[in-house]
């Protein structure tokens, strides 16, 4: 029996190799300043806006197990506390150090640095384009439809 025929690339798969190579480089360069992708990018978050920890999981795309972690972790070194919501008492909001502050700023320099060696191969006109078409695409999926979740067998 013959494979069906590929009228186009597997572009989930060339999506997901590239972000699995690119998470990878980020996750090794951030190791250098003691962080993970995943603190960084929490608390970057949290430093643009004061935010529920609910609200940056969304944002960083984590599980609520895997925030809990994190923010655990952030607390646990000093870069981040949870504080009482000034406008909701029920919320608790992932406030930022000054500790934290500079983590990320010092995390943020190395964000930068790998994503610009990641694109450094391209021509100007082609990164913009790619980065665009890109940005497109995430958004795209952003409100898309929900995972499918197999029922469980009995």
């Amino acid at each position: 029996m013959a494979a069906p025929e590929r009228t186009v690339l597997d572009v989930s798969r060339l999506l997901n190799e590239a972000g699995h190579t690119l998470t990878n480089r980020l996750a090794a360069a951030l190791a250098e300043v003691d962080l993970t992708p995943r603190m960084q990018c929490v608390l970057v978050h949290a430093l643009e806006e004061e935010r529920t920890q609910v609200q940056l999981a969304a944002l960083a795309g984590l599980d609520k197990t895997t925030m809990v972690g994190t923010v655990d972790e952030l607390e646990k070194r000093g870069l981040a506390e949870r504080r009482a919501s000034a406008t909701d008492r029920r919320a608790r909001i992932i406030g930022v150090t000054e500790q934290g502050r500079l983590a990320a700023e010092q995390g943020q320099r190395i964000v930068d640095r790998v994503h610009s060696d990641a694109l450094a191969d391209f021509p100007a006109e082609s990164r913009a384009a790619f980065l665009g078409l890109l940005e497109s695409l995430a958004r795209e999926t952003v409100g898309g439809p929900q995972p499918v979740r197999r029922a469980r067998g009995k």
